[in-house]
């Protein structure tokens, strides 16, 4: 997943939690397959790794963030989320892969009614939830469904599932197979634990592997594009609002910021949204 920073690493020292590795260990069917039964305490019978709809992937694409491993079964979709940096409003961003693989599902002529079953998955580095000051709950998990306040008896039902995973309280986590794993998650040692064994293999292997080498060197190209299109577009705001608000000319503004002149200038040609 595209973050709104970017920092390259050399695959020599990619872990199984690092951006592209972690894609990459997942596309194998089976390996998938394991750790979202693990995880999520769901059988998978039939892996399949979908496209995006064409109309939807631009505009995915274009917002900076990527499913990391977006696999189907016979009736449920999941989203599986490996997130080694912290990150804001993490709430809003499963909200969003919860729209994206739903809106997904039916432009390809899905009706609503027939929905599959829909899993958010987020395995976290640190702790993703603080209370008002600051303060880490601890949790090794956080499971939410969407249930009535008046009555806690009444679910909405809506076959939507979002689950965080907390790494760093592997201790905490009563079942022996998910504390194993997340442990691994952790530590970068996958101890006695067979699955764990098998994800840190994969991944010195893939390390010499020259298919994926070549692969994450194009992934790095992107992100990389994709950042600096990101900073040239903020640069081309910031430039106008100096000029609207400071009455900057448009080549002062351009030099003060970093922003191309001529997409200033296009910029100043839009007409203001009305309130």
């Amino acid at each position: 997943m595209a973050d709104s920073f970017y920092s390259f690493k050399s695959a020599d020292k990619l872990t199984f939690t690092d951006n592209g590795m972690f894609q990459a260990v997942l596309h194998e069917p089976g390996v998938c397959a394991e750790l979202v039964e693990r995880l999520l305490g769901v059988r998978v019978k039939k892996v399949e790794y979908p496209e995006l709809e064409k109309t939807i992937a631009p505009y995915y694409i274009s917002k900076g963030v990527r499913l990391d491993v977006y696999l189907k079964d016979e009736d449920k979709v999941i989203d599986v989320e490996m997130q080694s940096q912290p990150q804001e409003a993490l709430g809003k961003r499963a909200r969003y892969y919860q729209s994206m693989v739903d809106c997904d599902s039916l432009m390809k002529g899905d009706d609503y009614t027939k929905l599959k079953e829909s899993y958010i998955l987020f395995i976290c580095k640190q702790d993703p939830f603080k209370d008002a000051n600051e303060h880490k709950f601890g949790l090794s998990r956080y499971t939410f469904r969407n249930v009535c306040d008046e009555n806690k008896g009444v679910k909405l039902d809506d076959k939507t599932l979002k689950i965080f995973y907390n790494a760093t309280a592997y201790e905490k986590e009563r079942d022996e197979k998910v504390r194993a794993f997340l442990k691994f998650v952790c530590t970068n040692d996958p101890g006695e634990d067979e699955y764990s064994n098998n994800l840190f293999a994969t991944v010195e292997k893939l390390k010499v592997n020259e298919k994926f080498l070549l692969e994450y060197a194009a992934m790095n190209i992107r992100e990389m594009d994709l950042v600096r299109e990101s900073k040239k577009e903020q640069a081309v705001e910031d430039a106008v609002m100096l000029i609207k608000k400071y009455n900057a000319t448009p080549e002062t503004a351009a030099s003060d910021t970093g922003a191309p002149l001529d997409k200033v200038l296009e910029a100043l040609k839009e007409p203001t949204p009305a309130n």
